[in-house]
């Protein structure tokens, strides 16, 4: 049990070795034994974050820590990797689920007459990138706010769940969801100017989630937050620090939206039209940046726009929304649309292919059918239905060239087809 500590004396101090008999009473408080006082200094308990944050900064706790008397940690010389106690503790590991994972969420205000948000399902791995797009009010942005605890005065939720590592947000207490937005999830939000408080420096801004949230010295929050004001790329972080948000450009906001979202190495950053009000060479920088960003720390984004463009080679996973429902999932990117709405989208787009931005997978290559290959902008007819329009059928029918008779007597369900794609069109199969 002193392995840690460069010691074998083959004590027996009443602990289970199959459980980690320190590092569990750091993380979850769980008392020590009885009689056992040193050992209660030690671990930290009843000291601030901060005394326990030295005890594991020590190397010999720290390598303890790493690998706690699981089969991983080395006890005495032994790989416990082929010893009897690491044997016992092997865990077979279970399938991976999915980080994120939206099921039938409907959003509404009032009794429910008004539903910009309808029977939302969608799904996000760990370290991938989804893009969630569609024209304005189609639900984009009151999702991600749904998402995050943040829907406006009168907006709720009428139905569905929100599973974020398993288990469901909208059933927490509001302190744990407060403690999980920010620590675990992050928000982008679409304009910089009212995300930061102009009567606050930067540096009081980025700073007081290190201090709040880690308890840190304000020296060392400041050190923290220098670093991280260089990393997003700002020229000068020492004078960012100290400056207020009016005295810098677009761009330079978003910069630092981004730091603070990232902050705290989120698992899961939702992005929400973050280069809207930023010109195109401006939102290229911040698309490159926000993707080397996460991708250096392996963090899941929910990318938000209604620019299918800037996803043309930065989702992996791409749902296209209208009128609050989820049309078209797609994993290959926009090359191959299914979705008469989805196709609509594009053919409205200029087309001038060298404006894509070629970030990562999807946009080698020449583009597909999708992009790029049309001579001019075709518009879709029409306007998009009111939340409050109960049509019957497709919300998209009215518009739609293609609709035959069942798109107006009643809604599509989501059909499933090869390649993980998912398509709310009778054109297509029997709904899952």
């Amino acid at each position: 049990p002193l392995a840690f500590l460069g010691l074998d004396l083959g004590l027996d101090l009443g602990l289970d070795l199959a459980r980690p008999p320190i590092l569990g009473m750091l993380s979850d408080g769980r008392r020590v034994p009885k009689g056992l006082p040193w050992l209660k200094q030690m671990t930290g308990q009843g000291q601030s974050n901060r005394h326990r944050a030295k005890i594991l900064a020590n190397p010999l706790a720290k390598n303890y820590f790493a690998g706690p008397y699981y089969g991983t940690q080395r006890m005495s010389g032994t790989d416990p990797a082929k010893s009897q106690l690491g044997a016992e503790a092997s865990v077979k590991e279970a399938p991976s689920s999915p980080l994120l994972e939206i099921r039938g969420l409907t959003l509404g205000f009032g009794d429910g007459d008004y539903l910009p948000v309808r029977e939302l399902g969608l799904s996000l791995d760990k370290g991938e990138v989804a893009g969630l797009v569609g024209e304005s009010g189609s639900g984009k942005s009151l999702t991600a706010f749904g998402l995050m605890g943040l829907l406006p005065y009168g907006a709720s939720v009428k139905a569905g769940e929100i599973l974020f590592e398993g288990e469901d947000v909208l059933g927490l207490p509001a302190k744990k969801r407060r403690e999980l937005c920010g620590a675990k999830m992050g928000m982008i939000f679409q304009e910089p100017l009212s995300a930061l408080n102009p009567v606050l420096t930067i540096g009081d801004q980025v700073s007081e989630i290190f201090r709040i949230r880690l308890g840190m010295r304000k020296n060392e929050a400041k050190e923290r937050s220098l670093a991280l004001l260089a990393r997003v790329g700002l020229p000068n972080p020492k004078a960012a620090y100290e400056s207020y948000p009016h005295r810098f450009s677009g761009g330079m906001r978003q910069r630092v939206v981004i730091a603070m979202a990232l902050a705290l190495d989120p698992a899961l950053v939702v992005a929400d039209e973050p280069t809207t009000a930023l010109d195109p060479t401006i939102a290229l920088q911040i698309i490159k940046l926000l993707r080397d960003l996460t991708k250096e720390r392996g963090t899941s984004v929910l990318f938000i726009t209604h620019n299918l463009k800037l996803l043309a080679g930065l989702a992996e996973k791409v749902f296209v929304m209208y009128a609050g429902l989820v049309l078209e999932e797609t994993r290959d990117g926009l090359r191959d649309p299914l979705h008469p709405y989805t196709v609509g989208l594009l053919e409205a787009l200029p087309p001038d292919p060298s404006e894509l931005v070629a970030l990562g997978p999807g946009a080698q290559g020449a583009p597909g059918p999708g992009l790029g290959s049309r001579k001019a902008m075709v518009p879709i007819p029409g306007t998009a239905p009111q939340p409050s329009d109960r049509l019957p059928g497709c919300p998209f029918a009215p518009r739609c060239g293609e609709r035959f008779e069942p798109c107006e007597k009643s809604l599509p369900g989501l059909f499933s087809l090869q390649g993980g794609r998912r398509v709310r069109c009778f054109k297509y199969g029997q709904p899952c």
